[in-house]
């Protein structure tokens, strides 16, 4: 509901009061919840699509790391990996991910 709400409100210019309406309509959310949720999609446009955009990403970044790595996967160094930068661009985080990847595959002889 959230990537609806934030473009229809930075996108197809929806009024404060339908995005309230379609949120209250399509959620189990507290009209107080709501209405929280409405402002911050107001005041911090495209948060909603570029967190989604980030999950998804970090969902692939793990797949991949997954798969090359195994039974060397391990999900609570791959999250420590992830968080230990902070904020990062994309690029720059697939960029340590590979590193994490490469660093953690056993030395071939």
């Amino acid at each position: 509901m959230s990537l609806v709400v934030d473009v229809g409100l930075h996108y197809k210019g929806w009024t404060r009061e339908q995005a309230v309406d379609f949120m209250a309509s399509n959620t189990a959310l507290s009209m107080d919840e709501v209405n929280t949720e409405i402002d911050r999609y107001i005041g911090w446009p495209g948060q909603a699509v570029s967190y989604k955009i980030g999950e998804i990403k970090i969902r692939q970044l793990r797949q991949m790391a997954e798969a090359k790595l195994g039974d060397k996967f391990d999900i609570k160094t791959f999250h420590d990996m992830l968080l230990a930068n902070g904020s990062v661009r994309l690029n720059t985080l697939e960029r340590i991910v590979n590193q994490f990847i490469t660093q953690s595959l056993p030395i071939k002889n």
